[in-house]
C-alpha cells in the first residue's frame, strides 16, 4: 500500500465541532463535507473565518483543500476548519509558523459550554428563592 507523500493532514476542534482536513498542492479547490465553500457556509463570514489561514500564508490559488467536519454549528464548524487549515499548513511548510501564530490561527479557542448542574435549571440558572 502507498502513501501520498504531498498530502497534509491537519485536525481541528472548536466547541463540539471536529474537521479533518487534507491539503494538497493544486489550483485552490476548496470542499467541505463534499459541497463547495459558498453552498456549505451560511454566511460569508464563516467562510472568511474558516479560511484565514490560507489569506494569511497567501496560498490561497496554490492547495486544494478537502474537509469533513462534523458536530457544533456554523461558528464552531468555521473555527474548526480554520484550525485544521492552519496545522495542515505548518506540515506543507514549517516556515509559515511565525505568521500563522502572530495572527493566532494555530491556538485552539478551549471555551466549551458549560455543563447543567444537578438540582439547577441551567449551569448558573438557580430556581427562585423563596423565604417562606
Amino acid at each position: 500500500m502507498s502513501v501520498e507523500s504531498n498530502v497534509f493532514l491537519g485536525t481541528g476542534r472548536r466547541k463540539t465541532a471536529v474537521a479533518r482536513v487534507r491539503l494538497q498542492e493544486g489550483t485552490g479547490k476548496i470542499v467541505v463535507n463534499g459541497k463547495e465553500t459558498e453552498a456549505f457556509f451560511s454566511h460569508d463570514n464563516f467562510k472568511r473565518i474558516a479560511l484565514s489561514p490560507l489569506a494569511t500564508s497567501e496560498l490561497k490559488d496554490k492547495v486544494d483543500i478537502i474537509a469533513k467536519v462534523e458536530g457544533g454549528g456554523d461558528s464552531g464548524q468555521a473555527g474548526a476548519i480554520s484550525l485544521g487549515i492552519a496545522r495542515a499548513l505548518l506540515k506543507l511548510d514549517g516556515e509559515l509558523r511565525i505568521p500563522l501564530k502572530q495572527a493566532g490561527l494555530l491556538t485552539r479557542d478551549p471555551r466549551m459550554k458549560e455543563r447543567k448542574k444537578a438540582g439547577q435549571p441551567g449551569a448558573r440558572k438557580k430556581f427562585q428563592f423563596s423565604k417562606r
